[in-house]
């Protein structure tokens, strides 16, 4: 490999994406643009549940579980209707997401048993954000529950039962917070490099063939590995740039923990760059019109990052066919490595199995992408 040449083919690399609009967008406008985007409009947390509240007795004992709901932080009181029409016409518009309903004879019930019912309704079109709503009311009402009884034996001069009592102290390790922004962030980072590694480096070759200058790349004394090495510098050095902006970005501003060793980090995600960089050359040299590479290198790369990483929904939970076949996304090491190395701490002898992996992707695709250039115009 002769040096010279290969500075050369970087060098008009390089130009090439400075003169180029789309590519400098690209390159400098979507990390910004996906961290900002992915950071605040996608959370898995859900806080400030919209209640309707339609308490018929409206006494102090009622009032007080409504300000139980309102305290937990998880719901919000919109609305306190009138009547049970009222409630089923507030569903169906969509001003709430449940309601509330405290029968006229609550604290009547609680005052002479210990117990009274209460009826909570959920629109279930969303459903699992419908299911995590129940399981935060039921937490609510549970507790709500255990004090008014604890109140309704001590005025009664008993105690209450304490048969079958199981006292739970949770310890969470990892994610101490529970907050979802901590398990999206790391996987936002590979959604970013594996979408503009792609998309740049899927333009290389096919500039050339749309802009008639692949005729003098071809009478030029240099090899198809030097093309390919040069012309994949300019973007090595953009990845690299992009990894630090988004590194900074989730632990500077998002509050991302950032536990691991930064040697870990440094060298999955230069195999995970390599991987994407030679998908996207690879789906450059064979094809010749820029569009149609940027199409392909996107369904290549975005929609398995994003579906079948691990990313956006876990891979546990899917059908036995379709973790099998997340087996082949490269994405999914990293994403796995990503959390790992943020949240855990983890260093490379934990994550050998997923960056074993990745060498390997790495290997192969950069083999297959060497062997794919020709100098031929046929």
């Amino acid at each position: 490999m002769n040096l010279r040449r290969l500075f050369a083919i970087a060098f008009k690399e390089t130009l090439q994406v400075w003169r180029d609009p789309r590519s400098l967008s690209i390159a400098l406008l979507m990390p910004l643009m996906q961290m900002v985007l992915l950071g605040y409009g996608v959370s898995l947390d859900i806080r400030r549940v919209p209640l309707c509240i339609y308490d018929q007795e409206r006494s102090q004992t009622s009032r007080e579980l409504v300000e139980r709901f309102v305290a937990s932080g998880w719901f919000i009181a919109v609305h306190h209707l009138a009547d049970a029409r009222a409630v089923r016409d507030a569903m169906d518009r969509g001003t709430c997401a449940g309601a509330v309903t405290i029968p006229v004879d609550f604290s009547r019930e609680l005052a002479s048993t210990g117990a009274a019912g209460v009826q909570t309704v959920f629109d279930a079109t969303d459903a699992n954000t419908t299911a995590i709503a129940i399981g935060y009311a039921q937490g609510v009402i549970a507790l709500a529950a255990a004090d008014f009884a604890a109140r309704w034996a001590a005025a009664h001069g008993t105690r209450p039962p304490a048969a079958g009592r199981v006292d739970l102290q949770p310890r969470v390790w990892f994610n101490e917070t529970l907050d979802s922004r901590n398990f999206i962030i790391p996987g936002v980072v590979a959604v970013i490099l594996g979408l503009v590694g792609a998309q740049l480096t899927s333009l290389t070759v096919a500039r050339e063939w749309e802009r008639g200058t692949m005729e003098q790349l071809i009478s030029t004394p240099v090899t198809a590995l030097e093309v390919m090495t040069g012309k994949l510098i300019p973007y090595f050095a953009i990845g690299a740039f992009n990894s630090a902006f988004c590194l900074c970005v989730s632990v500077f501003w998002f509050q991302v923990p950032f536990r691991g060793g930064l040697g870990t980090l440094v060298l999955t995600t230069f195999l995970f760059t390599l991987v994407v960089m030679g998908i996207g050359y690879l789906v450059s040299v064979r094809i010749r019109s820029q569009l149609g590479a940027s199409q392909v290198a996107l369904i290549l790369t975005m929609l398995p990052t994003s579906l079948l990483s691990g990313y956006t929904f876990p891979i546990d939970q899917m059908p036995a066919p379709i973790q099998a076949v997340t087996l082949l996304v490269h994405a999914r090491y990293y994403v796995t490595i990503l959390r790992a190395v943020f949240l855990k701490g983890s260093t490379v002898l934990d994550l050998a199995v997923p960056i074993l992996a990745l060498v390997l992707y790495a290997a192969a695709i950069v083999w297959i992408a060497a062997r794919a250039f020709r100098k031929r115009l046929d």
